[in-house]
């Protein structure tokens, strides 16, 4: 693999690797082996009960947490492909991001930090962390997914609008050019699907977006007017400005590695600011669409009503845990005493699907 990748990316010789030393596989790189690990853990499959915007099941064409990490990894591994570095990493860092994700998106995370305040808070690019590092136990040997050490970096340096990341054990100043790639992935996913379901849910329309500059230039260049079918229309034109933001982010990226005069992987960790980025005109753009989705969909009051909930949700379920442990699942019983109750429900929490807790809630 190292043979077609830039002296900057991350490869399997430059790599710190593994915390457990395991024999290398027959057909399968160690980054490779770090994707298929993530996709094999239940915290992935239960990402499909996760909220994106809206809730799982209400209705079947709306974006899950696991949808939106496939669409974040196909971005990823288009600009990663494009500027020489290693796709296999890219993808394992998205396909992993949201790993942490509490139910019912990021109300639910706030609220379950508010119930932890007192007990180390929470925060989902940690909880992923744990997640791979000591939550998933499908090996004797070990605990966890053992994972190299870059994917983990990744994740603990993932950065978005909605992700800040808290103090960790990583000292490097930045992750690997991978791990900038799945930050913008996730930047333009999330807003260019969050679109396209706000526009099939009826909470945005045509006539609202084209005077948003990017959805202007997309719907020009799809030829939007022409389309006669509007879910054909706003598919393309979301399409359209994936296509837009991706493209430039790869010529405004290399420039930024050209310019830099980028030569090897040290020189990036040890850089606090961003190679992977999008141009300024690209970047005002954008803000501006993700101005327009947080005032006309996120502040809708059809997503604040049951986000409006959460809290209260997640409180009651916590709550009865703590009065009764023995309601905890054998597995998480186990790991009172290593992590505290506290925690160990929060992690059982957090791991939980939106229809499951309501369910619960009903029970």
């Amino acid at each position: 693999m190292s043979d077609f990748l830039q002296p900057y990316a991350v490869t399997e010789t430059n790599s710190k690797g593994r915390k457990y030393t395991e024999p290398g596989h027959a057909y399968r790189m160690p980054f490779e082996r770090d994707r298929d690990r993530i996709i094999h853990t239940s915290a992935f499959r239960r990402l499909e009960g996760k909220t994106q915007v809206f809730m799982p099941q209400t209705n079947d064409q709306y974006r899950t947490r696991l949808t939106h990490s496939i669409e974040v990894a196909q971005i990823g591994r288009t600009i990663a492909k494009s500027l020489g570095i290693n796709e296999a990493l890219t993808e394992a860092i998205c396909l992993a991001h949201d790993l942490g994700h509490s139910p019912f998106g990021h109300s639910g995370e706030a609220g379950l930090n508010e119930i932890m305040k007192n007990f180390g808070g929470f925060e989902h690019n940690a909880q992923t962390l744990r997640i791979v590092d000591l939550l998933e136990r499908p090996y004797p040997d070990f605990k966890g997914l053992n994972l190299m050490y870059e994917t983990r970096l990744g994740l603990a340096k993932h950065r978005t609008f909605y992700d800040s990341p808290q103090k960790s054990d990583f000292t490097e100043k930045n992750c690997s050019l991978e791990g900038q790639i799945a930050d913008m992935s996730d930047r333009i996913a999330y807003n260019c699907h969050d679109l396209e379901d706000g526009l099939r849910a009826n909470l945005l329309n045509y006539k609202m977006i084209v005077d948003i500059q990017l959805c202007s230039q997309a719907a020009e260049r799809c030829e939007a007017e022409k389309i006669s079918d509007s879910v054909i229309r706003n598919t393309r034109i979301a399409k359209t400005i994936i296509d837009m933001l991706v493209g430039d982010c790869i010529e405004t990226s290399r420039g930024a590695i050209v310019s830099t005069h980028l030569e090897n992987l040290q020189q990036v960790l040890n850089i606090g600011s961003n190679f992977i980025s999008l141009s300024s005109d690209a970047q005002t753009a954008l803000i501006e669409l993700e101005k327009f989705l947080h005032i006309n969909m996120y502040e809708n009051p059809a997503v604040k009503a049951v986000s409006g909930q959460a809290a209260d949700w997640l409180a009651k379920i916590f709550n009865k845990f703590k009065t009764d442990p023995k309601l905890l699942p054998r597995f998480y019983q186990n790991l009172v005493g290593e992590f505290g109750l506290e925690r160990t429900i929060c992690d059982y929490v957090a791991g939980m699907t939106d229809w499951y807790c309501l369910e619960m809630i009903k029970e």
